[in-house]
């Protein structure tokens, strides 16, 4: 900037005509500040069903909550032509916890990575406890041999350890999930549980039970059938099912 010439005026304001007031220098507007992505401060765990490795280890019981034991865990189902529960539910996890990371939110997975065993069921939500993490989803894909069973349920538990409160919110998140799914990707709600609701209300699975924190499981589909087994091996569609998992938990957070 040039420097003022020396005695030259630099006046703030209009010389004033007789009878009017000077009106005041207009001051700049602020320059707006950056919008805050609407998932900052907000703490995800994401569990990516099952393992990429299953070992008779895995039989042995571990506690899943009520009273009950439960396997360490199971292998998990497959597509009629191969393709693993787990491939699917590691693909999928880390499709959403790309858009979730996105939209500002600290993500973490239950499991580092799609080679090794565990964590077991009775551990599956620890992490979500130890963090105080906003919300836990669990990512599976069924395998029901039923003719014509297809389609999206969505699991929460009436008996968990973070009491009734946490009940609750863990059934609104649920819903919003159900909404999202339905109206984010080609999926359909799931033709043999929940009664045409998509929603199931289970008592026996650790991951749920023993959760503190707002927690659900999503069978995603059912990969003995055809059409959804085709939807699982698409990328595309996983990149739905990311955006529509993320509207959800981005409406259920508020």
């Amino acid at each position: 900037i040039s420097p003022a010439v020396s005695g030259s005026a630099s006046p703030t304001t209009a010389p004033a005509s007789p009878g009017t007031t000077a009106l005041p220098a207009t001051t700049p507007a602020p320059t707006p500040s950056r919008t805050a992505k609407p998932l900052a401060g907000r703490t995800i765990v994401i569990d990516p069903g099952h393992n990429g490795v299953w070992t008779r280890r895995e039989l042995r019981k571990v506690p899943s909550g009520n009273g009950r034991t439960k396997a360490c865990n199971s292998s998990g189902t497959a597509t009629n032509a191969g393709y693993p529960e787990h491939a699917y539910n590691w693909a999928q996890a880390n499709a959403l916890a790309k858009v979730l990371r996105a939209r500002g939110a600290r993500v973490l997975l239950s499991r580092p990575n799609d080679r090794g065993e565990g964590p077991c069921v009775n551990l599956r939500s620890k992490l979500a406890n130890d963090l105080k993490a906003d919300v836990l989803i669990s990512i599976h894909a069924d395998g029901n041999l039923a003719r014509g069973a297809r389609g999206f349920h969505v699991i929460h538990s009436p008996t968990m350890t973070g009491g009734p409160k946490v009940e609750q919110k863990s059934l609104a998140l649920a819903k919003q999930i159900r909404h999202a799914l339905e109206t984010g990707t080609p999926m359909p709600r799931s033709t043999y549980i929940g009664g045409g609701t998509a929603l199931d209300s289970r008592d026996d699975l650790g991951t749920l039970n023993l959760a503190e924190r707002p927690a659900v499981m999503i069978e995603m589909g059912n990969m003995r059938n055809a059409a959804d087994a085709a939807l699982f091996g698409s990328a595309a569609f996983r990149t739905r099912a990311a955006k529509a998992l993320a509207d959800a938990v981005q409406a259920y957070l508020g």
